[in-house]
């Protein structure tokens, strides 16, 4: 095992006298090609290029001598640390930090970033960072390989975002642009490079500068408390569809979260699309009918969170969406849910008021590879002020599994 492991942060700027001192007594050095290329690595050491970290983590644990391993920004920010300290290398690791990447991006932008998400964007996942983009007002992401700003603009078509694009910071290749996502898909862009992904309408306390916690609360600590939020939370009579105890239950079995993107199809009023944007998904809403929209697109500007409205019908307008995670299907019958079954989402509801319905809509969803759940669902809402039953409500609730074939 190496008798020491120093993680040396490097932002662009002249090292410290510790970072200095350490890779001097380096018996071996681990980094990128312009951290190997430093005056300040010693010629006799060697030299491992850093690709994969797991790789350079167990020649490092079979190496006798000192180790330096050297990262750009602060190596314990979505950096090197995590994976070096994993128990199976056994490696004690001395930190000496940089100012991180996302820092530094955001002082060349001049923006506070205590508000930002920020994320880590791989190929392989790509859409997950694209979907906290859509989802929110400020983002940093850390790009890669294949996931870069061309990428990232591809992915948001259809959701006007600006970036901030910054390349090979601290170094004499350092540049900044700002440009709109529709024209970044155009151009060539050097790694690395951090990408600051701003639009839609801030809200919350952060917009009004009262903000006491980093990034967003889930939930959005300025609106109402709790979900299954009441009518009178969406400005007035919601449809039959949107009912609080329907909406509730729809939303335990799709659980939506950050990185998700969620088709509610059918919005109505937007009661259901604005929930799940609260929890941090991704949304977009489709809806047939023109004022719907209207109304979808006035309750998330009340609510502070990031819709995608689309004006449409179901099945058709479905083709060209984005990839979904989990599926509220408000209206459309068994040919909507089978349109959202070939696209291969986690989940899927949907309600039916009568029984006929119901297995037609269960018969869809297991044609389309999922396992099925039924229940009738039955509310009495009461008059508190004399305790007698004000309105009954009656709906099958259905809720698709996408079966997983081993």
């Amino acid at each position: 095992m190496a008798d020491r492991v120093t993680v040396i942060g490097w932002d662009g700027s002249a090292l410290t006298t510790v970072a200095r001192s350490a890779l001097g007594a380096a018996t071996l050095v681990a980094g990128a090609a312009h951290h190997l290329a430093l005056p300040e690595v010693p010629p006799g050491a060697e030299r491992i290029r850093l690709g994969s970290v797991s790789l350079a983590a167990r020649r490092i644990a079979q190496h006798r001598g000192t180790a330096v391993v050297l990262a750009d920004g602060d190596p314990g920010f979505f950096g090197v640390v995590r994976t070096l300290r994993a128990p199976e290398h056994g490696l004690e690791v001395e930190v000496v930090p940089a100012v991180s990447s996302v820092a530094t991006a955001f002082a060349r932008a001049g923006m506070p970033w205590d508000d930002a998400q920020i994320v880590v964007a791989h190929s392989r996942d790509l859409r997950r960072a694209v979907n906290v983009c859509r989802a929110h007002t400020k983002v940093a992401v850390l790009t890669s390989p294949g996931a870069g700003p061309a990428e990232l603009a591809l992915l948001l078509t259809g959701v006007h975002r600006t970036f901030v694009i910054c390349e090979a910071l601290g170094t004499d290749r350092e540049r900044v642009t700002v440009l709109t996502s529709d024209k970044a898909a155009d151009l060539d862009w050097r790694d690395p490079n951090v990408v600051i992904v701003i639009g839609g309408s801030p809200g919350g306390a952060a917009a009004q500068g009262t903000g006491w916690i980093a990034a967003h609360e889930v939930g959005h600590p300025t609106g109402p408390r709790g979900w299954g939020l009441p009518a009178r939370a969406y400005g007035g009579v919601l449809d039959e569809g949107e009912s609080v105890q329907l909406r509730t239950a729809q939303l335990a079995r799709l659980g939506p979260r950050v990185g998700d993107l969620v088709w509610d199809i059918g919005s109505g009023n937007g009661a259901a699309a604005v929930e799940a944007a609260r929890f941090g998904a991704a949304v977009i809403a489709v809806d047939a009918d023109p004022d719907a929209c209207g109304r979808t697109a006035a309750v998330a500007r009340r609510h502070g969170v990031q819709l995608q409205i689309v004006h449409g019908r179901a099945p058709q307008i479905l083709e060209d969406l984005p990839e979904p995670d989990v599926v509220r299907v408000g209206g459309g019958g068994a040919a909507v849910i089978a349109a959202c079954a070939a696209r291969r989402p986690e989940r899927i509801v949907a309600h039916a008021a009568t029984r006929d319905e119901a297995e037609s809509l269960g018969g869809a969803l297991a044609d389309g590879g999922y396992d099925v759940e039924c229940v009738l669902l039955q509310s009495v809402d009461l008059d508190t002020s004399v305790w007698v039953e004000r309105e009954r409500a009656v709906v099958f609730l259905l809720s698709g599994y996408r079966v997983s074939h081993p």
